[in-house]
């Protein structure tokens, strides 16, 4: 369950948000969405694969931790062992809120694991002024990029499809002891059919902004060997 509020200044004076990380405070999963808007960052240390949506058919993009549910390979206890947090998972547990008027809000999730008011754990929302902190005016950037990236990225997999540059995608992993697990269940840009269209398709697709992040995507697969590396070293092979 979770209980969404529009932040204020008079019901969330006292309320703080821890800002570190640990499975217990929502980070232990395998997956997170992301946006073409920060590819660029993400394709530096996860790959990026894609999921349709059985209901909607619609599709979405994921930044990758690990290779089974649950499963975060970049969690180290309460360390977060690469140099960028993907948007989704590091606003947590602050979302876009949309009211009536223009523009968006900032609403956060009170039965969230990082809210607290007890003690002093945590980073307060305003300062004693009732002025918003520097760390809630920083979310709200954030938040604002990441709902404008979502805005953006339906019109980037419409065209992702048009020109039929997404195929399915399934790894065999080889562990270290022997074992073998199977990632299924998504998909990929498809380099060959992507190399294969004509200057005006990738024309279109320079002027509409979506080049750079297909090309993003494609360079995050490299990625695949650090994981698989990741993987081995938590249970003890690497």
């Amino acid at each position: 369950m979770s209980n969404h509020q529009i932040v204020n200044n008079t019901q969330h004076r006292d309320l703080r948000v821890r800002a570190d990380h640990g499975v217990e405070l929502g980070d232990g999963v395998m997956a997170c969405l992301t946006v073409p808007y920060e590819f660029r960052r993400v394709q530096a240390e996860f790959p990026i694969v894609f999921r349709r949506d059985l209901e909607s058919g619609t599709f979405s993009a994921l930044a990758l931790f690990g290779f089974e549910e649950g499963e975060n390979l970049f969690l180290e206890g309460d360390h977060w062992d690469a140099t960028y947090k993907p948007l989704a998972l590091s606003i947590q547990p602050f979302l876009v809120g949309h009211g009536p008027g223009p523009g968006a809000q900032v609403h956060v999730d009170l039965d969230h694991p990082r809210v607290t008011r007890a003690g002093n754990d945590g980073i307060l929302l305003f300062g004693a002024d009732g002025q918003p902190s520097p760390y809630v005016e920083a979310v709200a950037e954030q938040l604002g990029d990441l709902d404008q990236g979502y805005r953006a990225a339906g019109a980037f997999f419409a065209t992702l499809e048009s020109h039929a540059l997404l195929e399915p995608f399934a790894l065999e992993v080889p562990l270290a002891d022997g074992s073998r697990h199977s990632l299924v269940g998504f998909h990929t840009i498809d380099e060959a059919r992507l190399q294969s269209l004509g200057g005006e398709a990738l024309d279109e697709l320079h002027r509409a902004g979506h080049l750079m992040p297909l090309f993003m995507a494609l360079a995050s697969l490299s990625n695949f060997s650090e994981l698989v590396a990741r993987r081995n070293r938590k249970t003890g092979h690497g």
